[in-house]
């Protein structure tokens, strides 16, 4: 069980942290103080139902058909490959996190409005939760806390950017900091993508 937990834990964890449209709406937000805990919220709890979704729907698909198990497991392992790379490109030359704020307030509803927009319509959200992480989610012993390993690291990933921000703000404008955030995603990758290979 503990094992299932870990494996998803660190899965979505190096998702998560790479640099993408949803880490940046966050953290402006944050940077701000607008409504960034309910914007923190909604992402987790979305992340957690597409995980959710792609852990037992696929893992349920992928047990009855054992070639889409093996179609699914060379291309997540593909994929994870791919993404190690990006990951390694992306410490050789980083960048920091641009902040954008807007100016001027605007309602919970707006900004929860565009949280939606900014995780929903985005395709790697559904490559990565759905997917990915589910495909993976169909080798473990216990998918449930597989799942529940995912869903915790968009928990404290999310709250962390929301309550800590004003904190971070000056170590996550540094190239440096994600040169090595980047690194270590690029072995997690890696480490995951050996693992599918291996069938373990």
């Amino acid at each position: 069980m503990w094992q299932s937990y870990i494996n998803g834990l660190l899965m979505a964890a190096g998702l998560i942290i790479a640099i993408g449209a949803q880490n940046a709406f966050v953290l402006a937000q944050s940077l701000r103080r607008e409504h960034h805990l309910p914007v923190a919220a909604l992402c987790v709890v979305c992340d957690a139902l597409l995980v959710s979704a792609g852990v037992f729907g696929l893992a349920t698909l992928l047990a009855q058909n054992p070639l889409l198990l093996n179609i699914a497991r060379w291309g997540g392992a593909a994929f994870l490959l791919w993404y190690g790379v990006q990951a390694l490109r992306r410490a050789i030359s980083p960048t920091a996190l641009g902040q954008g704020a807007e100016t001027g307030p605007r309602s919970r509803r707006a900004v929860l409005l565009a949280a939606l927009a900014v995780t929903l319509l985005n395709p790697h959200v559904y490559l990565d939760t759905v997917l990915l992480i589910g495909s993976l989610g169909a080798h473990q012993t216990v998918p449930g806390a597989y799942a529940l390993g995912a869903a915790s690291a968009s928990l404290v990933w999310f709250f962390a950017l929301a309550l800590g921000a004003a904190w971070l703000a000056p170590w996550l404008a540094r190239p440096a900091t994600w040169r090595v955030l980047d690194l270590t995603v690029a072995l997690m990758m890696f480490g995951m993508a050996a693992q599918l290979m291996l069938g373990q």
